[in-house]
């Protein structure tokens, strides 16, 4: 099933109580959760990547309703549910028209749940969500906009989406900072207001930093847009400090993990980039850089002092290192 037939099945109350979100697109898998589960009167169990335990979450399902409220199961992970597991999760929403349970899957490995015979026996709704198209993408931040009484037009956010590069849950985010003006939002506030990715990125400065690219140009662009000195030493080091935790993962089990690693699961893409990266210095070379952006931030914060050639000087030996 797809986003479309999903949203059809909403509007005419056709939807079952047991759904398998999983797909390219972590936010709609995210919003289409939320949206599942915002029932009043409810008994809510969230589950959130390794806290998933089955006894508890089968418990949650067989027991009888408090006051006549309904039980909600909502399961979050990178890792599958075993298939026999989520079966008899889904078997007690079966006998049970009360429950409700969305399993949202965030992994990469779609073709379990891609299978129109993975759950022929029962009502569950497996829905795969792929990336919103430009106009997708314009009628969600649209819709953000309207829930959160931001006053913007199709044309504002589109650019805002532009900014951001498409990227939806970004710039349904900055909905909270634009919520603030009792007015329309044009196109030039969106300019002023917004940090976009595409205009700047710290990740992009820092990567090109490392790779030994001239970055002057960023590093100038970053000032400008408000970044200050030491920021910018402290998003360094916090970056340095992630790859050093892919390469030793990656040196002990062999492949990363990208939730044991930051605590979250992140695109393929970006954590092929950061293994990659990462196997390029050897523990010696952390152990310098650290120990560089520790002693320039510690300059940074005395008095009297000329922040931005400390920064400087700073980038100009870390490439050194590299």
């Amino acid at each position: 099933m797809y986003k479309n037939e999903l949203d059809t099945a909403i509007k005419t109350g056709k939807v079952s109580n047991s759904f398998v979100f999983f797909g390219e697109s972590n936010f709609l898998v995210d919003m289409y959760a939320k949206m599942l589960i915002n029932i009043e009167h409810s008994s809510v169990l969230s589950f959130y990547h390794d806290e998933y335990n089955f006894v508890s979450a089968k418990a949650h399902l067989s027991q009888a309703s408090l006051f006549g409220d309904r039980n909600i199961l909502l399961i979050k992970s990178e890792k599958k549910v075993p298939k026999k597991e989520l079966d008899l999760l889904i078997e007690l929403c079966e006998k049970n028209k009360d429950n409700i349970f969305v399993y949202a899957y965030y992994g990469s490995d779609h073709k379990t749940y891609n299978n129109k015979k993975a759950f022929a026996k029962f009502s569950t709704m497996s829905v795969r969500f792929f990336n919103p198209k430009d106009y997708e993408a314009q009628n969600i931040v649209l819709q953000v906009a309207q829930e959160k009484n931001v006053n913007i037009d199709k044309y504002s956010i589109s650019h805002l989406l532009n900014i951001h590069n498409g990227d939806v849950a970004l710039a349904c985010n900055e909905m909270d900072k634009l919520r603030v003006y009792d007015r329309e939002i044009t196109s030039k506030d969106i300019e002023s207001l917004v940090f976009g990715l595409a205009e700047i990125s710290i990740d992009e400065f820092i990567k090109k930093l490392l790779h030994k690219k001239d970055f002057r140009d960023d590093l100038e662009n970053l000032l400008e847009h408000g970044e200050d000195e030491i920021r910018i030493i402290t998003a360094i080091a916090s970056y340095i400090t992630q790859l050093y935790m892919f390469n030793i993962y990656i040196r002990v089990n062999g492949a990363p993990n990208a939730l044991e690693i930051l605590g979250y699961p992140a695109p393929k893409f970006v954590v092929e980039e950061k293994s990659a990266l990462s196997l390029r210095f050897k523990p010696s070379a952390y152990y310098k850089l650290s120990e560089l952006l520790l002693e320039s931030e510690l300059k940074m914060k005395s008095s009297s002092v000329d922040k931005s050639a400390i920064l400087l000087s700073s980038l100009i030996r870390v490439q050194k290192l590299c």
